[in-house]
Parts: structure tokens; C-alpha cells; sequence
């Protein structure tokens, strides 16, 4: 049964597997892959989580062009299937292209529900945390992506032009959402 976990050190070799399926210069949304060390090595590795880690705290000043974020990895046992973020305020870039949201699956786990119930649990921490609604976004292209937005209550506003390509945007308003079980389709 998939659970969401905060990140941790002690998957470094199935999230390692994970980026690589996706292709080791692919961007995957909801990871924050691209703040601090090189993942490759223990130390690398180690390092990047506790940066995860500590955006979440909003005791502590987060990086240039970064918000207080939440991370969670999907897993399986000890198997990395995806990850997915809450990011606690938005940037203009964030309301332009990014949104309060983003995640990936890895290929291997697609198809499964997981990223439907990764974001029914995500929005649920997102009223916890006092939002009324969240801004989630997909490329155009990624019908996928926007089913699943979609399905999870997203009502699209438009679709724009932005520095990362052609983006639909949602609104998701949060109040009604309690969790629920990955499907199994």
C-alpha cells in the first residue's frame, strides 16, 4: 500500500533508480532536485533531503527565489514511486507558471492512481496549513497531468504563454477535500 513519508536519506538507492527511469537531466515536478548538492553521492544525497527538510521549517530563511515548501515522497515499502510539494506561498513565478503544487511519478508507477492520490492528500494538508485554494498547473501537453488536476477539483482559469512553455493553471479550492485511498486503475 502506497503511503506519502517525508523525504529521507535511507532511499537514496531507489530514488537514484527513479531519476534515472525519468532520465538523469529530465526535470520532475514536486522533487526540488534542483536545490543544493549533487544527489549521486551519501553525502550529496543526505545533504539535499535535510535542504527539503528545512524549507518546511518557516523558522528558517529559504534560498534565493525559493518559498517554505513541504515535500513528500510517495513510496511503497522502500520503493520511491514519486514525490509531490506544497509550496506555502506564491512567487510570481509561481502564479504565473508554477503554482502552490507540482509532482511526478516515476514511469514504472504511472497508471496507478498514485499522483490522484498524492494531491487529494496534499490538498488536505494544504486546508490544514489555512490555504482557501491552491494554484496547480501542467504543460499543456500533459493531458495526464490535467486529468488528474481535474479530477481532483481543479477548475481551469486559463492558459498562458510563461518562461517554462505553454501552462494551463487551476484553481482548486481545498475546503472540501479529507483524504482518500490510492485507485486502482
Amino acid at each position: 500500500m502506497p503511503e506519502l513519508i517525508v523525504p529521507t536519506a535511507r532511499l537514496r538507492d531507489s530514488w537514484l533508480e527513479s531519476r534515472d527511469e525519468f532520465g538523469r537531466d529530465t526535470h520532475q515536478d514536486g522533487t526540488g532536485v534542483r536545490l543544493g548538492p549533487d544527489p549521486d553521492t551519501p553525502a550529496g544525497f543526505a545533504a539535499w533531503v535535510d535542504g527539503l527538510l528545512a524549507l518546511a521549517d518557516p523558522e528558517r530563511p529559504v534560498p534565493e527565489g525559493w518559498v517554505h515548501c513541504t515535500f513528500r515522497w510517495i513510496v511503497e515499502g522502500d520503493r520511491y514511486l514519486g514525490a509531490i510539494a506544497l509550496r506555502h506561498e506564491l512567487t510570481d513565478f509561481l502564479l504565473d507558471a508554477g503554482g502552490h503544487i507540482g509532482y511526478s511519478v516515476r514511469p514504472s508507477a504511472r497508471r496507478r492512481g498514485l499522483a490522484s492520490w498524492a494531491l487529494g492528500e496534499m490538498l488536505v494538508e494544504a486546508r490544514n496549513r489555512g490555504l482557501d485554494r491552491v494554484l496547480i498547473t501542467c504543460n499543456v501537453a500533459n493531458v495526464a497531468s490535467a486529468r488528474t488536476i481535474e479530477g481532483g477539483g481543479g477548475v481551469l482559469e486559463d492558459i498562458r504563454e510563461t518562461e517554462i512553455g505553454t501552462i494551463k493553471r487551476y484553481w482548486v479550492r481545498v475546503s472540501a477535500f479529507s483524504g482518500s485511498e490510492p485507485s486502482a486503475s
